[in-house]
């Protein structure tokens, strides 16, 4: 065979050329080099956190009980429960809320619910000045019943669910009939 210039091209027989021969193929990697799966989140790096406003403390602390023994979890997500005034009465403490915020916070926001109408605005108010009160960020208030919005949301911050989850599963409990 020659080329233009009138030189001769090298001839290699296809058996020889170079594509004619496949590498070997890959073997896959033995089941024992296979990455292990990462186990879940142990508690200690932080879940939601879940703080429960009422007007009265027995009934806050009755739905916090509730809310953790129906997660049956070893290791549920921090629940606070507040309620009533500092003089034991019935009532809401800004200065208790905003309290209980901070000792729920493991840096993954804190969801918060109320019981009846003084509660919600003194959680509203509380946080449209949570700079100020030195809340943890972020703090969201869930617009939900407070006795299924708790459970629910409790459930699934000890799940692992991260703040948007857990804000939601609270307020789907509105949406859940019971008729």
């Amino acid at each position: 065979m020659s080329r233009r210039d009138g030189t001769r091209a090298d001839v290699i027989p296809i058996s020889d050329a170079p594509s004619a021969h496949p590498p070997a193929p890959r073997t896959p990697p033995s089941p024992t080099t296979l990455p292990r799966p990462t186990p879940p989140r142990p508690p200690v790096h932080g879940r939601v956190g879940i703080v429960l406003v009422s007007h009265s403390q027995e009934l806050a602390t009755a739905v916090r009980d509730l809310a953790l023994a129906l997660t049956g979890s070893d290791s549920p997500a921090p629940v606070s429960a507040t309620g009533g005034d500092p003089s034991d009465g019935p009532g809401i403490s800004a200065v208790l809320v905003a309290a209980a915020t901070r000792r729920v916070d493991q840096g993954h926001g804190v969801v918060v619910l109320a019981d009846l109408g003084g509660a919600v605005t003194t959680v509203r108010t509380l946080l449209s000045e949570a700079d100020e009160h030195g809340l943890p960020f972020p703090v969201r208030f869930a617009d939900a019943p407070f006795v299924e919005g708790a459970v629910a949301a409790t459930a699934t911050a000890t799940a692992g669910g991260d703040l948007a989850a857990v804000l939601d599963a609270a307020e789907e409990a509105y949406r859940q009939h019971k008729g």
